[in-house]
């Protein structure tokens, strides 16, 4: 395997990992909200959570399917 194609996949996984992350820190802070505030949260953290958890879990999957094949 080449060293650049090593390096883009490792990449994908750390992005994927990251949004994932974000993504679960939203959920948590969604769930937290009513505890600190009154309020409703706001907009962007349903956002946040909505597409970056399940967009670094499909990149995360993508990235495992394509680091499980075998090189012929």
């Amino acid at each position: 395997m080449d060293t650049t194609t090593r390096k883009s996949s490792t990449a994908l996984l750390r992005i994927a990992l990251a949004l994932f992350a974000i993504g679960l820190v939203a959920i948590v802070a969604i769930l937290m909200f009513p505890i600190f505030s009154d309020a409703k949260p706001p907009l962007g953290l349903y956002l946040t959570a909505m597409f970056s958890a399940p967009t670094g879990f499909v990149l995360a999957l993508g990235y495992a399917l394509a680091s499980g094949r075998r090189v012929r």
